[in-house]
């Protein structure tokens, strides 16, 4: 018997029940599940910051991991619950986008509806389908269920749109698109953006916020003073040391950055 790794990632946070329960389902039909949580601290419905979680998570898991994604606020409509199965992994959830990150740079196999009332609790809610879908799902997929078992195949899945950067007239022209714990704002904005902008020697405009060049980590700027640098994920991030960007900028997802040449 197969024994895959189950990696969670939701949006239920760390108060309710509703993550215990997935596990529960997932370990009553495999006692000997391994379930890693990869975070459960996703904003409330926030589809493209979970799909940015799992696609920088992913990779760092073993062959054949079972990646489970349940942000999914339009649970118990028309949308289709998922598994799309690639050559080093498995990603089940809501097709509404969360999983196309993740699964788009990797050499799919197939995506399935999970239709077969076999591999579902019953009765099915409306409003928990990590419970009664995609938690059985995934413990029966760790214990080697072939993917074509689950229902019939589909031939594509929703996608969401990455926001590229513009670049124009010297600028790299960028967004906010996800903010961490601790208040940290990432952009769109890669370290290969910057290249041609002069490399660390950039100038870095954010709301009425001009931070002139990169630093290295954290520290390296004074204390409650705004810092850029090039972060875990590849992508420019701004933050401020031993305090919250977020708040002290007032910036939010979706807030244009720019990136220019600090000797313009």
């Amino acid at each position: 018997m197969e024994n895959r790794l189950i990696a969670l990632t939701t949006d239920f946070g760390y108060e309710d029940p509703f993550v215990g329960i997935m596990k529960g389902v997932i370990l009553g039909i495999n006692p000997d599940a391994r379930i890693v949580d990869v975070t459960h601290g996703i904003a409330p419905q926030d589809i493209r910051g979970g799909a940015l979680a799992l696609h920088y998570a992913a990779p760092y898991f073993p062959p054949g991991t079972i990646h489970v994604a349940v942000i999914d606020p339009g649970v118990g409509t028309e949308r289709r619950p998922i598994l799309i199965e690639c050559e080093d992994a498995f990603f089940v959830g809501p097709d509404n986008g969360v999983l196309s990150l993740a699964a788009e740079r990797r050499k799919r196999r197939c995506v399935v509806e999970l239709a077969n009332e076999r591999y579902r609790l019953h009765p099915v809610s409306a409003t928990f389908h990590g419970r009664d879908i995609f938690a059985p799902a995934a413990a029966h997929l760790s214990r080697g269920t072939p993917a074509e078992d689950f229902g019939h195949a589909l031939k594509d899945y929703a996608r969401l749109t990455w926001p590229a950067p513009i670049k124009c007239d010297g600028e790299a022209r960028g967004e906010i698109i996800y903010i961490d714990h601790f208040g940290n704002l990432i952009t769109n904005i890669t370290e290969r953006d910057l290249e041609s902008l002069g490399g660390r020697n950039v100038a870095i405009t954010l709301v009425d916020v001009t931070i002139c060049g990169l630093v290295s980590n954290y520290a390296g700027a004074e204390t409650g003073g705004y810092a850029a640098l090039i972060n875990s994920w590849g992508l420019l991030e701004i933050s401020c040391y031993n305090a919250r960007a977020d708040q002290r900028s007032g910036a939010g997802i979706g807030d244009p950055v720019h990136a220019r040449s600090a000797s313009r």
